[in-house]
């Protein structure tokens, strides 16, 4: 049975009256955005960087800059690899909206209906809660920098985390941020394509998308070009960051890839590649609560205000990197920047760039 969106409860992104004029990467174009992004390199100590854009259907640029190790003096190059960090959550948001398309997965389904090991809570806890951080499922409690290893051949066993835990709020009623839940929504997904989650993301996502580096960050497995990631001591001074494996999140966060594959990824979305037109517009709507009242995010997807111009993405955060990725739809416009410092407002750089690209 096709599954028909109706946008209720929420409000689309507004469309520009006339098309937008086509984007240029002019020499000169390049020129400043290189200008921008190595002056707040400097500025913010950053080590290293790649970045790319993609205009329409096509990857446009790509660049790296600084150093991707800096003890053995290895420059970063645009074939770097770096962890996506929480950038793995609109992958996980949209590999579970393609199970609703196919009717093999339900919107408003409690979670139980997919994953029946985890318990019962005092209130409906459903799918689409977990794609708004609504279902009041916590975040981080130190585990964020674990060295467990929870590979397996599904994400169930990561789940253990957190399953037994209360929730924080009624589902429905409050924003909370966390990563847990797109574990909980990753392992629905497994269930309902009935194969591990990174299988099912690789043959649907990934290989449609032509994302040709993107991986599981597996920190015991040799990954060609792989960065090393740094953060900033309480002196300022840059120093190895803290060790963590990120199995215990796969679909929250815990993939890894280059620059080029995270625009691949926003291209494939807005192009009807791997949803349908009225999918994608129902991902990037900003969502309500229960109440009413607006949520001020998509499903999977934050909302984005750039140069006045609207878009969505989401940003990444993790040991030994900073990642951003934006797109605005109409003007098929997408912008990916991974840096191996944590904690660093990447979000800053992202909106220069976004103002030259954008301007007119």
């Amino acid at each position: 049975m096709r599954y028909v969106f109706f946008l209720v409860g929420a409000v689309v992104m507004a469309q520009p009256a006339v098309s937008p004029r086509p984007i240029e990467l002019t020499p000169e174009k390049i020129r400043q955005l290189e200008q921008v992004i190595t002056a707040k390199m400097t500025a913010l100590s950053i080590p290293g960087m790649t970045a790319a854009i993609g205009i329409g259907r096509d990857v446009k640029w790509t660049a790296a800059y600084g150093m991707a190790d800096l003890e053995n003096l290895v420059p970063m190059k645009t074939t770097t690899v770096l962890r996506l960090a929480s950038i793995s959550k609109p992958i996980t948001a949209v590999a579970a909206m393609q199970l609703v398309e196919s009717g093999r997965m339900s919107f408003d389904a409690e979670v139980q209906r997919y994953v029946p090991s985890f318990p019962m809570k005092p209130w409906p806890l459903r799918i689409r809660h977990l794609m708004t951080h609504q279902g009041g499922i916590r975040h981080y409690q130190g585990e964020e920098q674990g060295l467990t290893r929870y590979y397996g051949s599904n994400v169930l066993k990561s789940l253990e985390i957190f399953d037994r835990d209360p929730l924080l709020f009624e589902p429905g009623t409050k924003t909370s941020y966390t990563t847990y839940g797109f574990n909980l929504l990753g392992a629905a997904v497994e269930a309902a394509a009935g194969m591990s989650f990174t299988d099912y993301v690789r043959e649907k996502i990934w290989k449609p998308a032509r994302m040709n580096t993107i991986d599981v960050d597996d920190t015991y497995r040799m990954i060609p070009g792989r960065s090393r990631g740094y953060r900033l001591n309480p002196d300022k001074l840059l120093t190895n960051c803290g060790l963590a494996d990120t199995s215990n999140k796969i679909p929250g966060g815990g993939l890894i890839s280059r620059a080029e594959d995270l625009v691949k990824f926003a291209m494939a979305v807005n192009n009807g590649i791997l949803l349908r037109k009225d999918t994608v517009a129902f991902m990037f709507a900003q969502q309500k609560y229960k109440d009413g009242t607006m949520s001020g995010r998509g499903l999977g997807w934050a909302l984005e205000l750039m140069a006045d111009v609207p878009g969505v993405g989401h940003t990444g955060g993790q040991q030994g990197v900073t990642t951003h990725l934006v797109l605005f739809p109409a003007q098929g416009l997408s912008i990916a920047l991974m840096a191996n410092l944590e904690a660093v407002n990447i979000h800053e750089i992202t909106n220069e760039v976004a103002k030259l690209l954008l301007a007119n």
